[in-house]
């Protein structure tokens, strides 16, 4: 599991700041060179490789590139303050040697701890049996594959004051991958699961799925852009009269609601249970706008415009995102289904052109007053 994004910053902090004042101590002083334990923290930091893929980094395998052509890091020209840094990652546990690219800052610190790095002896890799060149190797020793965890991570922690665990227990090398990657694929700009496959080197996207958590916020984003509610439910509008309601009338059958149809009103009750709804048939509950009735209606005074959801079958939802087609459909299956009324649409003869519902976009907060 990942570290949460508020401490992993203020370990980014820690690592970026980094001064040998912050290096522990032994005798003799500093047991490692500040460069080389700058190098280390940063490739922790930036890699998103493994503790013992990074132990096992070769010398120069940081490379500059500017629009496929290789350039030295240090060039002061003008294409290398937009070159592209690449890493490469040797033969690991999930897959071949690859490269990758990375953020310029750690192969700056990779290429100054080259500049200074002694001569080592050749190692042997342990997982290839190759005998190479280590990049984290001084006084022909390599760096153990335990010293993220057992000094790295301490140091950093204390120099962000963070704790070296939390709820999901000790911060380790591991955990480092794990959030990266789950940042990278809830960026604002987002890794495809198959780019972030490629980043990790994994050779399934089973493995990345593992490392890839969708954050809460991304998730809600996610499930609001998807427009669940948007798409099972639509809202119409409805005007209430209140005259109607206060003096009773409402109670005796007098229409009160009016549902807008766009070219008129449907003053059924329970039009939410209309089968002919999307689609009005057209029976007598009906109104249309042009009709003194209608004009009548809409110049009362006391009138409260409300909007009204309305949940959705399917046949419904795919006449009002599939068109003409979809709603014929719809229409076909409905020509013999009773209306409120009673006829049917067939025996009401009912325009083959019937407009649809007019659909609101769904909207939040108090009903407004006409």
């Amino acid at each position: 599991m990942g570290v949460g994004d508020e401490v992993w910053a203020k370990l980014l902090w820690a690592g970026l700041n980094l001064d040998p004042a912050d290096l522990p101590q032994t005798r003799s002083g500093h047991f490692y060179p500040f460069e080389l334990v700058r190098a280390v923290t940063l490739t922790w930091l930036f890699s998103g490789q493994r503790s013992n893929e990074i132990s096992r980094l070769r010398l120069g395998c940081i490379r500059w590139q500017h629009d496929g052509n290789s350039i030295a890091g240090d060039s002061q020209q003008v294409l290398a303050r937009d070159a592209v840094c690449l890493l490469d990652v040797p033969t690991h546990k999930t897959g071949i040697a690859f490269t990758k690219p990375v953020d310029p800052i750690l192969g700056q610190a990779i290429d100054a701890w080259q500049a200074v790095r002694p001569d080592q002896p050749k190692f042997t890799d342990r997982r290839t049996g190759e005998n190479v060149e280590l990049l984290f190797a001084v006084r022909a020793r390599r760096v153990s594959t335990s010293y993220i965890n057992n000094t790295i991570i301490p140091m950093l922690c204390r120099k962000a004051g963070v704790p070296d665990a939390d709820v999901r227990g000790n911060i380790t090398s591991h955990r480092a991958r794990s959030t990266i990657a789950s940042q990278l694929y809830n960026a604002k700009e987002p890794m495809t699961l198959f780019e972030l496959q490629a980043w990790l080197g994994h050779r399934s996207p089973q493995s990345t799925q593992y490392y890839a958590k969708i954050t809460p916020n991304t998730l809600s984003k996610a499930y609001s852009e998807a427009g669940y509610f948007e798409r099972n439910v639509r809202t119409i509008e409805v005007l209430v009269d209140r005259d109607a309601v206060a003096s009773g009338a409402a109670a005796t059958g007098k229409p009160w609601q009016h549902y807008d149809l766009g070219h008129g009103y449907c003053t059924y009750t329970f039009f939410e249970q209309c089968q002919h709804r999307m689609a009005c048939a057209r029976c007598d509950f009906y109104t249309p706008k042009d009709s003194s009735r209608a004009q009548l209606l809409e110049a009362k005074g006391n009138l409260q415009k409300m909007a009204v959801s309305i949940p959705l079958t399917e046949d419904e939802q795919a006449a009002v995102t599939d068109g003409q087609s979809a709603l014929d459909r719809l229409l076909d299956r409905l020509a013999d289904t009773p209306t409120p009324a009673g006829p049917t649409p067939r025996q009401l003869d009912v325009p083959t052109n019937a407009t649809l519902l007019p659909i609101l976009d769904v909207r939040q907060g108090k009903p407004q007053q006409a």
